[in-house]
Formats: C-alpha cells, sequence, structure tokens
C-alpha cells in the first residue's frame, strides 16, 4: 500500500524514542513531528537522517484504512497497547 497524500498520521500519533533533526529527544505521542511539512510529507523521508523506526514502518490497510481518521486512532491505540 502507498502511504496517504496529506495523511501524516504515522508523524503525528505514535511516539518516537529516538532523536529526530530539530527534536533531539524524539517525539511524544500525539505531538506533530517537527520535520512533517504543512501538507504533511516528511521533510526528511529518504534521507539518511530518518529515525529507524520512520524508515521501518510500512503503510498497511488494516493500519491506514480507508481515511486519516482510521490512521490515527489505530496508531493511537497500539500506542497505548504497547506502553508498560
Amino acid at each position: 500500500m502507498e502511504c496517504r497524500i496529506g495523511c501524516g498520521a504515522c508523524c503525528i500519533a505514535p511516539s518516537i524514542s529516538t532523536p529526530i533533526p530539530g527534536m533531539p529527544e524524539g517525539k511524544p505521542a500525539g505531538v506533530r513531528c517537527i520535520q512533517l511539512t504543512d501538507n504533511n510529507k516528511c521533510k526528511l523521508f529518504g534521507n539518511k537522517e530518518r529515525p529507524e523506526v520512520c524508515k521501518n514502518l510500512m503503510a498497511s490497510v488494516e493500519m491506514c484504512g480507508d481515511d486519516d481518521k482510521h490512521a490515527r486512532d489505530f496508531l493511537t491505540l497500539l500506542e497505548h497497547l504497547t506502553r508498560p
């Protein structure tokens, strides 16, 4: 599955525990990544500075669903289920 243009859910909903350029401590869940453009595209896509977790996350029907809300809800639920 290809990423839905303008979605950005995977750059907002989950936490990222590794450094991101401009966010040296990573980012908490629900916080917009500083590398996400106004039209929800990753400034680091294809760049070696992009965190491994971002490189390894692949769009899927289960995660992304039919709309951006489904993707945000799914990733938010996943974030809560994986927290200790």
